[in-house]
């Protein structure tokens, strides 16, 4: 009995090493390449890195949410990309989610991967070209973050699942960047980490975990903004 508690510690160690020396915060990268500047031309033509940075919300993952395990208990629940994400507000490797993409065209519903609380409808997915999945709008399931309108829209807002309380991604008021999807009629743009998701097809299909890699399909990374820092 030992041997699983000390892998669940382990990991729970670990991930949050990881996060640490990571700590730049990905609001202010995004909206360092967005710029909210006269110079974008076309959202796609972007670039855009990943950080692991923690979720700048302070309120409490657990008080107040319906679901609720110790964090021993989520340890043996979510995988350990999961864990990091949702209950650890981590940030998952840029476009290394199969969510980003690969079931943009498919109808169904996106749900937490710890509760399965439905929290996105895929009539509202759009390619945003960030590298993590986006959305316009979301369901009843999502809780965002509640700052003032200027904060929110200067630096985002963290989004949650709102009967579990975790981590899903932020919320920027930049959607009018992207023309000639649904985000530019909402004014919206949820960017989501996949991991954080499992994709269930309305026509009752097997379901696709947000934190497995595509199938027979190189993954693209782009090149880690932390390589040049010094």
């Amino acid at each position: 009995m030992i041997l699983p508690f000390l892998s669940i510690t382990l990991i729970i160690i670990m991930t949050t090493r990881y996060c640490d020396a990571l700590s730049i915060n990905r609001r202010h990268y995004l909206q360092r390449q967005t710029g909210y500047i006269a110079t974008i031309t076309t959202p796609t033509s972007i670039i855009l890195t990943p950080s692991c940075a923690q979720a700048s919300n302070t309120k409490s993952r657990t008080d107040g949410y319906k679901v609720q395990h110790s964090e021993r208990e989520w340890a043996y629940i979510l995988s350990g990309q999961q864990y990091n994400i949702l209950r650890q507000g981590g940030t998952e490797r840029q476009k290394s989610s199969i969510l980003n993409t690969f079931t943009t065209d498919n109808v169904g519903t996106y749900v937490c991967a710890g509760c399965n609380t439905p929290l996105f409808d895929s009539k509202d997915k759009f390619s945003s070209g960030t590298g993590w999945p986006s959305f316009s709008s979301a369901l009843d399931g999502v809780e965002e973050e509640d700052v003032d309108q200027l904060r929110a829209t200067l630096d985002g807002r963290e989004v949650r699942c709102s009967t579990c309380g975790g981590h899903l991604g932020d919320l920027f008021n930049d959607g009018w960047l992207y023309r000639g999807t649904s985000a530019a009629k909402t004014g919206k743009r949820f960017c989501i980490d996949g991991a954080s998701l499992i994709f269930k097809p309305e026509n009752g299909g097997e379901d696709i975990y947000g934190d497995l890699p595509p199938k027979n399909k190189p993954i693209q990374y782009q090149p880690s903004i932390y390589r040049d820092a010094a």
